[in-house]
Order: C-alpha cells, then sequence, then structure tokens
C-alpha cells in the first residue's frame, strides 16, 4: 500500500506544534507495518539548511495565481522518502511555517498552502518523473486541506483522508480570493467551501475528502456538537452519520522513557522512583524556587486561550497556601504570556516561569513534576498528558478530548468534568490528598508509567482505513481486538450521557 502523507510540519525537519510530531511518528510506524509512505511538505528555509542531498525529480505548471513550482526528493537518515515544494518566494522566509518572525500571519497564506494542496493532488494523481503513485493520499489540519478538493475539481478518482488535529483552526480567507486560488464558483456554497461569506480550506477538507478521521474518540463526538464544532457541527454531524468520521488517538514516540532519557539529570523507572525526586530539585533549582518538601505542579503548553491558564492563575494562590509549588514552560499569546509572569511574581520562589521552550527543559519538567496541570477547554488528543504519565507526573486534567481518552480518573491522574475555578480546585485537591499518602501515590506513579502509549496500535487503526477507502489490501491483517475507528452514534450517546450526569 501506497501512501502521500501531506503535512506543513514534519519533526525531522521543520515543527511548529503537535502536528510536526505526528508526521514524524506516525509514517515510521506506518513503514514498520510495510506501508510505502512518503512526505510531501513545503521546503521551507530552514528545512533546505538541514539537509545535505536534494534531487529535482518534477516540475509542476501553476494554476489561477498559484505558482509553479519544483518537487524536489530526498530522504530522511532512516530511509523515509520527503518530496519538498520548491517555490522560494512562498517558503524561503524566516519565522515559522504559519508567521512572520515577528508572530504575524502571513499575508499570502492562501496561495502558500493552497501550492501545497494543489502540488498533493498532481502528486496523488501520478507524475511519471517521480515513477510512485499513492493509493490514497492523506491531508492533515487546514494547511493541506485543499488536496482533496482539487482532486475532486479535476475530476481525478484517487481516494484521500482528512485528518483533524485542531478544528479551531480553520484557514479562513476571502471570498474574493477564489478566482486567485483556482476554486470554482460553484464550490462556494454551503456544501462546498463556503464558511459564513469566507473560503474555509478546514471545510474544504471535511467535505471533499473520502474519509475524515481526528486524533482521539472523544474529540471525533465532540466536534459534532454545537459547543465545540466550531460551527461546523452541521458538517461533522453528516459525516458521522454517513459513517465517514472516525477517532484514532495519537501515540508517544520512544524517546519519552525515563529510564533512557538522556536529557535528565538523573533517569528512573517505576522500580526505582528515587531517581524523580533528583530530577526536581534540579528543576526547582533551575527556576530559583524555593526548597520545598510539598508537591511539584508542572506545566508545559503553548500558552494560549484554549489551553485554560487563566484557571491555573485563578487557583495558583491555594496551591501556593497549601504548600505546592508550579513550574511553567511555554510559549505564545503575549496577554496569557503576561498573566503568568504577573502570577509567577506574586508568588516568587513558588511559582517559575520559563517563556520560550527548550525540547530539554520540556523533558527535565515533565520529569520533575509531580503531578500535571492540563485544565483545556478542549483538547483534541494532546501529548502533554501522555509524556507526564510514563514519567510518573500524574495530570489534572479537564474531562475533554483526548484528555478524556488517555487518563484514568483517580488510577492514573485527576479528570474534572466541571469547566471551573471549583471543578479544578476539587481536583486538585484530590491530588493535595494523594500525595500526602505516599503508598497511594506511588501505586498511582506505577500504573501511569506502565501504560502504553505508544504508534503501534494507532498505525494499525490507520492502515485499516487506509485499506478500506483505498480498496488496496494491507500490508498485513488488520488487529480485530482494536477496532480503532469510533463507532460515532454510540460515542455521541455516551458523552451526551456522560454530561448530564456531570450537570
Amino acid at each position: 500500500m501506497k501512501i502521500l502523507f501531506v503535512t506543513s510540519e514534519f519533526g525531522d525537519f521543520a515543527k511548529a506544534g503537535g502536528l510536526a510530531d505526528v508526521s514524524a511518528a506516525l509514517p515510521r510506524a506506518l513503514k514498520r507495518r510495510g506501508v510505502d509512505v512518503r512526505i510531501l511538505m513545503p521546503a521551507y528555509q530552514n528545512v533546505l539548511d538541514k539537509i545535505t542531498q536534494l534531487k529535482v525529480v518534477a516540475s509542476l505548471p501553476g494554476h489561477a495565481a498559484i505558482e509553479p513550482c519544483l518537487i524536489g526528493e530526498t530522504e530522511t537518515a532512516d530511509g523515509i522518502t520527503v518530496y519538498l515544494i520548491l517555490a522560494p518566494s512562498l517558503f524561503q522566509r524566516p519565522g515559522t511555517p504559519y508567521t512572520t518572525p515577528e508572530g504575524y500571519d502571513w499575508g499570502d497564506n492562501d496561495v502558500r498552502f493552497a501550492r501545497l494542496g494543489l502540488a498533493a493532488a498532481e502528486v496523488g494523481k501520478g507524475i511519471a518523473s517521480i515513477g510512485w503513485t499513492p493509493d490514497l493520499v492523506h491531508c492533515h489540519d487546514w494547511p493541506s486541506a485543499l488536496a482533496p478538493a482539487y482532486l475532486a475539481w479535476s475530476g481525478a478518482n484517487v481516494p484521500s483522508v482528512f485528518t483533524i488535529h485542531n478544528l479551531a483552526h480553520q484557514g479562513l480567507f476571502g471570498a474574493d480570493r477564489l478566482d486567485a486560488l483556482g476554486i470554482p464558483h460553484d464550490a462556494f456554497r454551503t456544501d462546498g467551501v463556503e464558511f459564513h461569506g469566507y473560503i474555509s480550506f478546514m471545510k474544504a477538507g471535511l467535505v471533499y475528502a473520502n474519509h475524515v478521521t481526528t486524533v482521539s474518540n472523544t474529540y471525533a463526538a465532540e466536534i459534532t456538537t454545537d459547543h465545540l464544532g466550531s460551527g461546523l457541527h452541521g458538517v461533522t454531524r453528516g459525516l458521522a452519520a454517513e459513517g465517514r468520521l472516525s477517532g484514532i488517538v495519537n501515540g508517544l514516540e520512544p524517546e519519552w522513557d525515563p529510564a533512557t532519557d538522556r536529557h535528565l539529570p538523573r533517569m528512573f523507572d517505576a522500580a526505582s522512583l528515587e531517581g524523580k525526586s533528583i530530577n526536581t530539585d534540579f528543576i526547582r533549582t533551575s527556576l530559583c524556587l524555593n526548597p520545598s518538601d510539598g508537591p511539584l505542579f508542572g506545566v508545559v503548553s503553548r500558552l494560549v486561550h484554549q489551553k485554560g491558564l487563566d484557571l491555573i492563575a485563578d487557583i495558583a494562590g491555594n496551591i501556593v497556601e497549601r504548600g505546592g509549588q508550579i513550574a511553567i514552560l511555554g510559549t505564545g499569546d503575549p496577554g496569557v504570556e503576561r498573566m503568568l509572569l504577573d502570577v509567577s511574581r506574586r508568588y516568587r520562589g513558588s511559582i517559575g516561569l520559563v517563556a520560550g521552550f527548550s525540547d530539554t527543559m520540556a523533558h527535565r519538567l515533565v520529569a520533575a513534576s509531580d503531578f500535571f496541570l492540563m485544565p483545556s477547554r478542549f483538547e483534541p488528543c494532546g501529548l502533554t498528558q501522555m509524556q507526564a504519565q510514563r514519567y510518573g507526573a500524574l495530570p489534572v486534567a479537564h474531562a475533554t478530548g483526548g484528555l478524556a481518552d488517555t487518563i484514568e480518573n483517580d488510577e492514573t491522574g485527576f479528570l474534572f468534568t466541571d469547566f471551573s475555578v471549583g471543578g479544578f480546585l476539587e481536583a486538585t485537591s484530590r491530588a493535595f490528598d494523594t500525595y500526602h499518602a505516599p503508598e497511594r501515590l506511588a501505586a498511582m506513579r506505577r500504573r501511569a508509567m506502565a501504560k502504553s502509549f505508544g504508534w503501534d496500535e494507532p498505525a494499525k487503526a490507520y492502515e485499516a482505513l487506509f485499506s478500506r477507502v483505498a480498496g488496496v489490501p494491507a500490508s498485513k491483517p488488520p488487529d480485530r481486538g482494536f477496532s480503532g475507528v469510533t463507532r460515532l452514534p454510540q460515542l455521541i450517546s455516551a458523552d451526551m450521557d456522560r454530561k448530564a450526569a456531570a450537570r
């Protein structure tokens, strides 16, 4: 089975968020199962800076205001083929894949990522000079969401799967850009790309892909609701009713293992948790926190509204009064950053903030923490709660999306259903009670650290789905013990029952 994996981020070369981690891990897990999976992504300047060999294998024409491009081929150290879209005026810029160095969206992001979607459609249909034609095109989030649409508009009979990593980021652009993007005018309608008068790249992926997945079972149900459907709940409900919407939870890369983690001052495992305290002391010293016998609550997060960090600010005083400390690592919205900076100054010596991101510091902070605060308003999947459990840091989290799917309440963490200060305080109170019951704390840590969050099971589910959508036999028989694909009607009903019980 041959899969073209279309992404705007790939962890080996370019990372802005969790999509890069998934884009690096899932293709490798599929490759281990015998799938011929190849990456297609833009050739950002920092990508070109990291590669040593590049062979130009194709030249693609322009379309409307989308300029022509070349396709370069390179390979990762472990043999993953990567096709790079060579369009210097679009992609060879400073900043992130999406923003300027100052943090503003590039004004031509519509054309930039239409180029990605159009290139995916062309490669998907087969290019003689490449000598490889995929059985299916797998696209990720709004930057690649026009690929299924361009395939459909060209009349190509090439199946596609579109994966939602965060429905809230939709890629909205003015209706006056239809001609520039080569979008047929008759596609600008409610059952096409139109969204409240704008072009929605996200909606294009939902409407034109053969199948849509998202990154956890609970989030698959949540996006069909008015509350978390981001205005697209009518479309997602329709997909669910047609059996075209699935939830497959993400996995965790093998590097997240405290027994082998070279980032840590002291490695440890579930059988020798004493080493964890050395990591805790190291972080306390690094963040200028006072010596303490109380629990350390960790936060590694993008500093944005979605993550519910205002709740952390609201209860910080209570945590400090009870003898706890908070260590925060993250970057994002300047307003959220200022809010947390003010809190850290108010409780100097008890709350430490590192405004920025370092992979090494992320590993160390997770290893150091007794508990991990994740009061997200919504969380499609989340990786940090899995990382935390592997390192014996019990999550204190809102029961939403992937958090609800991967944390066992009062077994491997503490969930709260009422998104409020009161609900969050009640969950942190359970964490404090557990901290002061050493045997229970140790037992919960061992259960959390024993959980398996690998990519093998998600890869099996994706392969089975690809096989069904493309009509191509899977490389290996799918594991009958893991369904992978969510049964949405039952899941939605269960979700509604859970929320009703919570109320």
